[in-house]
């Protein structure tokens, strides 16, 4: 891994010395546009709305659209008087509980590996993070931006997350929100049965993108020369769910069946109507005398 910043982390009156590398990497499969009839790559000109003309690097500024046609151009000056720290520090500003922070604020995550004589400070915050079971919530300049992040620790290594600010995560304005929608006590327990059924631990060696595969497969043909010939899924179409609690219950026992699990036996439904008692039988008719 190659390091993309490096800095300090300021914690008290200690500094810690650290690099930070990208905890992810994307394993998209990337393509360039080229043109059809011969393969070659196609390129993009960056060129003036206004004259057409072709506009070099050192021509572009940054522009604000204020509406209506109205454009605010900003320099280098005027950024350069901008609150934004230059000290390549990661300010630690409190300690709170992993669990009051909605996952929904992470942005990415970064690894942080000390640098040079900083492995003691490095590991005795690491340690103290995790004997006090909480994180640490740092502000950093990275990228010509200040960004508020955790730190916390994984695998033994110090990691910042970086989050988003309160105002960058939107509402859900939706309209169900505000209706009156019921649920009975029985769909409830059924849908409560079906998670309990579909329960597990999360392996995310267990998961595969079929999709990727699939798309990795095609351009290794197309390389060799080859056709794929894919066999057809058959897959069942989801039955319209007119009863909720039928569509529960299937789910179930197909659940169960996944599992390999023997679905509960049915109940045999009892009769609503009683077996009407037999009648008696008619007495038999005197036999007619026979004719002489």
């Amino acid at each position: 891994m190659r390091a993309i910043w490096k800095g300090a982390v300021s914690f008290g009156l200690v500094s810690i010395a650290v690099k930070l590398y990208s905890a992810t990497e994307e394993k998209d499969i990337r393509f360039h546009q080229v043109h059809r009839t011969d393969g070659g790559r196609i390129k993009y000109q960056r060129t003036c709305s206004i004259d057409g003309e072709v506009v070099s690097y050192d021509d572009i500024a940054k522009g604000y659209d204020i509406g209506g046609g109205e454009m605010v151009i900003l320099t280098d000056e005027d950024f350069a008087d901008l609150p934004l720290t230059t000290s390549r520090a990661i300010d630690v500003l409190e300690f709170v509980p992993a669990d009051q922070i909605d996952p929904i604020l992470f942005a990415k995550a970064y690894y942080l590996e000390p640098e040079g004589q900083a492995a003691k400070p490095y590991v005795l915050l690491r340690d103290a993070l995790q004997d006090a079971d909480r994180v640490a919530i740092v502000k950093i300049a990275l990228r010509q931006r200040e960004q508020l992040a955790t730190l916390r620790v994984h695998e033994g290594v110090l990691v910042l997350n970086t989050m988003l600010w309160p105002d960058e995560v939107r509402r859900p304005e939706f309209g169900f929100l505000d209706e009156d929608i019921e649920t009975r006590p029985a769909e409830l327990a059924m849908a409560s049965s079906l998670i309990d059924s579909m329960a597990g631990s999360f392996k995310p060696d267990e998961f595969t993108d079929n999709y990727r595969a699939a798309l990795q497969e095609v351009i290794d043909a197309k390389v060799e020369g080859r056709e794929i010939v894919q066999p057809e899924e058959a897959e069942e179409a989801p039955a319209a769910a007119i009863d909720l609690m039928a569509a529960l219950k299937a789910s179930v026992e197909r659940a169960k069946k996944a599992r390999g699990e023997e679905p509960a036996p049915k109940k045999k439904a009892a009769s609503a109507k009683k077996a009407a008692p037999a009648k008696k039988a008619a007495p038999a008719k005197k036999a007619a005398k026979k004719s002489a």
